[in-house]
């Protein structure tokens, strides 16, 4: 009955760990990024929000911003992460983003510059909750309010 017993251990023992193989060999299936590797867009972004957090303080200082920063001009061409394609609706945020951003340097605008800003990180905001979510909440910091 001892042998019994013992052989009946070591076979669920045996399944067990069976088991646990089959789930660890799915999990190192899943896609998980290197987020050690930046795309062009995700650099490019970081440099976008960088020159933001400029003008913003140049806003909020009542300086107005004078020059376009033409580098936001790659947000066409820029790689995307994981060499994902650009999809239609990317594109036009992107238009409109850019309408946007040109209109905070529109010295004949006769919207307020506070609200042209506004606009401008509006856009970002709503793009990003189609696709990459994550860095809503810190985008929401470059808004003047």
């Amino acid at each position: 009955m001892k042998l019994f017993t013992v052989l009946c251990s070591l076979f669920l023992l045996s399944c067990t760990s069976t088991e646990k193989k089959e789930v660890s060999n799915k999990t190192d299936k899943k896609f998980v990024p290197d987020m050690d590797v930046a795309s062009g867009m995700t650099l490019l972004m970081r440099s976008m929000y960088d020159v933001h957090e400029g003008i913003k303080k140049d806003i909020q200082a009542g300086n107005t911003p004078s020059d376009f920063p033409k580098e936001f001009l790659k947000i066409f061409t820029a790689k995307l992460t994981d060499d994902k394609p650009y999809n239609d609706t990317f594109k036009a945020f992107s238009k409109v983003y850019i309408d946007n951003e040109r209109a905070i340097f529109d010295a004949e605008s006769g919207i307020p510059l506070k609200n042209r800003y506004n606009n401008a990180i509006n856009t970002c905001i709503s793009c990003h909750t189609t696709e990459c979510v994550g860095p809503i909440p810190r985008i929401e910091k470059l808004l003047i309010n």
